[in-house]
């Protein structure tokens, strides 16, 4: 994922804090009754839905960017999203938006900036791997011959 879409994402979804405003992004999700995994469970433990041409059910936590696929109808969402992401700070936040003082939200937010940018960081360091890999491998060609 690049830096533009990261960026855009994460001003983005400064409005997803609402539990309203992340269920409407469940418009096409796949499961409905009779799941665990309902649009309105899913939206209650942070997760966005964020589908692909290939990936209909690609979820994503607005706050920690956890990023899960290939929901099965007995997936339970809060169960899945500690399981991966245990220290989400959502997750572990016990009170409503509404409820949150100012400091908390600060705070909150704070931890949600600390997530996108080791995010950003991890991608551009695994870039960086690469290329390492490749100019060490272009330099050894070079010295073999």
């Amino acid at each position: 994922m690049n830096r533009e879409v990261l960026n855009a994402r994460f001003l983005s979804y400064q409005r997803m804090y609402s539990q309203d405003a992340r269920l409407l992004t469940f418009e096409d999700w796949p499961f409905r009754e009779g799941c665990r995994c309902t649009p309105e469970q899913m939206s209650r433990v942070g997760f966005i839905h964020c589908p692909s041409e290939n990936e209909p059910d690609i979820t994503r936590c607005f706050f920690c960017l956890l990023e899960l696929e290939g929901w099965e109808p007995d997936d339970d969402p809060w169960q899945e999203h500690n399981k991966r992401s245990p220290d989400c700070g959502f997750l572990r936040n016990p009170k409503n938006l509404d409820q949150l003082s100012v400091r908390e939200l600060f705070l909150m937010e704070k931890e949600r900036l600390k997530n996108y940018i080791r995010k950003v960081s991890r991608a551009h360091l695994a870039r960086l791997r690469d290329r390492v890999d490749q100019t060490r491998e272009t330099l050894q060609c070079m010295l073999d011959n």
